[in-house]
């Protein structure tokens, strides 16, 4: 599998999941000493940069998917060197 057909498959798994499951696969995941450094950062990035609107208040949850897309294609390559 590509990186292009991971990100697509984990954008449609995503995508499906709701608001209590994203919750629980976060609080398994993602340390949240990186999700509050992901607010700051993105706050500091949309104020250096002139970001405003919507699309400032996306910076963090683009971070994040980001940093979980990185997460599996560590663990599916994990995985692969194991078998």
């Amino acid at each position: 599998m590509t990186h292009t057909e991971l990100a697509w498959e984990f954008a449609e798994l995503f995508g499906d999941l709701n608001v209590d499951d994203i919750n629980q696969m976060l609080a398994k995941n993602v340390p949240l000493e990186t999700l509050e450094f992901f607010d700051a950062y993105s706050k500091t990035f949309a104020d250096a940069e002139g970001v405003a609107g919507a699309t400032r208040e996306r910076l963090p949850n683009l971070m994040l998917l980001g940093y979980l897309l990185r997460v599996l294609e560590d663990r599916l390559l994990d995985g692969e060197t194991e078998a």
